[in-house]
């Protein structure tokens, strides 16, 4: 049952991230090139990539670094708690500025909602104690801090901003470096939790 779950999450996660590539190809306002780097500039998309290739790792099982790196202790505690970032900021946020229609709508609601949740139940129901060493979880802050460090360091060479809340050319620096924080308050919070409903969720299996 768990391999089915894990395969079914690598068919979503898949499917989501390729359809949203190509509908933003489609729908391109720069060069393609341009367009490539603005479509890994999403932190929805690095963190939907993550889980498709949690995902994988845990259906191919193989030796490669990568699958290493993902499969070690902690990752999968990480993963939950950005991609639950992911869309509780698309809930609260960005769901009233836009009104997407027809595959886009599906993609959407895949990578902001139902991915999300299904990540969240896979990793109720499959924690393990290993998985909640703060140390190993914590760990895992780098990546929205290189990611928030990489977006400001770039919009100031090419004005180019993914999200309205760092918008650095309309909100300036001061305000975007407190949403960037914020949010990194909210994600350290946000592992704390996962860590103690971790343990619960641990208990409950025994049960």
């Amino acid at each position: 049952m768990k391999r089915k779950f894990e395969l079914f999450g690598l068919l979503i996660g898949w499917f989501a991230v390729l359809s949203q590539f190509v509908l933003m190809i489609q729908n391109r306002q720069a060069d393609i090139f341009e367009t490539v780097v603005r479509f890994f500039s999403f932190f929805t998309i690095l963190t939907n990539t993550l889980v498709a290739l949690f995902f994988t790792a845990s259906v191919l099982k193989t030796k490669k670094v990568l699958s290493r790196l993902l499969l070690q202790d902690g990752t999968i505690t990480a993963i939950t708690a950005f991609i639950l970032i992911v869309g509780a900021v698309y809930q609260i946020v960005l769901r009233s500025i836009w009104e997407p229609t027809g595959l886009q709508f599906i993609v959407d609601e895949l990578l902001h909602t139902i991915i999300p949740l299904y990540m969240l139940g896979y990793w109720f129901f499959n924690v393990k104690k290993s998985d909640l060493r703060s140390k190993k979880v914590f760990s895992w802050l780098l990546y929205p801090l290189i990611y928030i460090a990489f977006i400001l360091l770039r919009g100031g060479f090419s004005d180019y901003y993914p999200y309205p809340f760092l918008n650095v050319s309309e909100i300036g620096y001061e305000k975007a470096i407190v949403n960037a924080a914020v949010i990194l308050a909210v994600s350290i919070i946000l592992l704390i939790v996962l860590i103690f409903l971790g343990k619960f969720a641990i208990k409950v299996r025994r049960n």
